[in-house]
């Protein structure tokens, strides 16, 4: 009696040979990647700079005047610019989010990446199949099988070929990890475009409003200037002071109006920045006006912690998108200095006759299978490893300059908001000093018991206050707006509002289902 022998079915030999080859699979050459964490602060009472920042800000009676309460912790809204409460300035930055071509260009510049992830996702994670018809007509010039000298004869063929190449040590999947972070640096640039444009939104409109102030403030001066001038004539007819003193009120008076001309050119091109961020032409009707009576300064601001900003802050999230895909591109380097394993079959049926072409007999196939071991390449592959591994150390560098800049951003408004205000306080009390010593002056210079020279020291003394009080005032607004900017503009609010909602499903709309992940 013969003995039998064992012998495993042919689906198992297949099964196990999948399961090697998912086994395989499943592991990736290269670093894996981990976010950086949040830098650790030396205080944190103060995290941003190196002495505490009072609790609020000092107070002036003007306008944009009012103490300002640091709130630690509080999130920042969507619509942080509403804190000034100008229904202008709500509708102008609306309308920037809808039309502006830098907005609308970094959405697109999204989509691309996202569908440069989806073409490599699908070529590299299904097999290539590719079907193919051929037809040919031909004459022998010698006997070939059969087949008469000078025959002419018609063949038909059609085939269907499969091909696929396993990703064993993961070079495909970093590669798709790498254009995944592409998507999200591209992501982020979206964020960055919608806190830039919001912000600059805000600080031109606060631009116009400060021109307007230094304008209107200058023109009171020259108007004031213009009344002593009257008074100087009369009392120059009448033989009461010299002829020298209306020159000087004049030259007082020339050097005022000297002022507005750069100040109305400014004003002009702050206007056209404005429609410029909007998306409108410079001649374009209906842009609103600012001045500094219609924004309100906020009374409480939002600091956040550290560890939030590095989530909140598009640039950080963007380098730290730079960093992963620097991370796969040392896994794609790796992998390529590995066998890479193809397989491949085909089907295909050729005939004389068309109408015989998927008749019994005339099919053919082929399996493939390929090894490619690279062996000697000048060192070009090592070479690349090293270059890779080297853009990722840059990668880490610019990392971490990012959130230096972010750190440094953040104390420059805490500070800015916290001296400015003092600042604010003190011109306050200077510009109603020399209004005061203005208002004196002037009656005792009609009653002749002061000289025009007084007069005119006071009216210079008064313009000069008057603009460095619209400067301050619009400074405060200025720096409450760059701390929201630099704590990353309450973008990830967006969604919540269905108006500007758009801004944050850029993102979220494209975004690969699953995505790439990292271990």
């Amino acid at each position: 009696m013969k003995k039998r022998t064992s012998r495993r079915p042919p689906w198992r030999v297949a099964l196990l040979a999948t399961s090697v080859a998912l086994a395989l699979a499943a592991c990736a050459v290269g670093p894996d990647f981990h976010a950086p964490a949040p830098p650790t602060v030396a205080d944190e009472t103060h995290p941003y700079t190196d002495t505490p920042v009072p609790a609020q800000t000092a107070s002036a009676p003007v306008a944009a005047g009012a103490s300002q309460h640091f709130a630690n912790g509080q999130d920042i809204p969507a619509l942080w610019w509403q804190v000034f409460r100008s229904p202008a300035l709500d509708a102008l930055i609306r309308e920037a989010l809808a039309h502006s071509p830098t907005l609308a260009s970094a959405q697109a510049a999204l989509r691309a990446a996202q569908e440069s992830y989806n073409a490599q996702s699908g070529a590299t994670q299904y097999p290539s199949v590719n079907a193919q018809f051929g037809a040919t007509r031909q004459k022998t010039a010698i006997d070939t099988g059969g087949v008469p000298a000078g025959s002419v004869y018609n063949v038909f063929n059609v085939s269907a070929n499969v091909s696929y190449t396993l990703d064993v040590f993961g070079g495909n999947r970093r590669e798709l990890e790498a254009l995944q972070s592409a998507v999200d640096y591209q992501r982020y640039q979206v964020e960055a475009a919608y806190v830039s444009l919001t912000s600059n939104v805000v600080a031109t409109a606060i631009q116009e409003a400060s021109l307007r102030a230094q304008l209107d403030a200058t023109r009171d001066v020259v108007a004031a200037a213009r009344k002593t001038l009257d008074i100087l004539s009369k009392q120059v007819e009448l033989g009461a002071v010299a002829r020298g003193a209306i020159l000087l009120q004049q030259t007082q008076i020339a050097q005022a109006e000297a002022v507005i001309p750069p100040l109305e050119r400014n004003l002009a091109l702050t206007r056209h920045q404005l429609s410029l961020l909007v998306g409108r032409l410079p001649g374009e009707a209906g842009l609103p006006t600012f001045d500094l009576a219609t924004l309100q300064l906020p009374e409480t601001v939002p600091v956040s912690v550290p560890s939030q900003l590095v989530q909140q802050r598009p640039d950080i999230r963007a380098a730290e998108a730079l960093l992963h895909e620097a991370s796969a591109r040392v896994g794609v380097a790796t992998a390529a200095l590995y066998p890479q394993i193809t397989l491949s079959g085909s089907v295909n049926r050729e005939s004389f006759h068309l109408d015989k072409l998927f008749s019994t007999g005339t099919t053919g196939w082929t399996l493939a299978g390929g090894i490619l071991q690279p062996i000697f390449n000048g060192g070009a592959l090592q070479a690349n490893k090293r270059g890779a591994i080297a853009a990722f150390d840059q990668a880490q560098w610019q990392y971490r300059q990012t959130v230096l800049v972010a750190f440094t951003g953040v104390a420059d408004a805490l500070r800015a908001l916290e001296i400015d205000a003092e600042g604010l306080e003190t011109t306050a009390r200077a510009e109603l000093f020399a209004r005061d010593s203005v208002d004196l002056i002037d009656r005792q210079f009609r009653l002749g018991a002061v000289s025009s020279l007084a007069a005119l020291e006071a009216q210079r003394s008064w313009l000069q206050t008057k603009v460095t009080l619209a400067q301050a005032q619009a400074a405060r607004l200025a720096d409450t707006a760059a701390l929201f900017q630099a704590l990353g503009g309450g973008w990830w609010n967006a969604g919540e509002h269905a108006d500007i909602s758009v801004v944050a499903n850029a993102g979220a709309a494209s975004a690969p289902a699953g995505g790439a992940t990292t271990n």
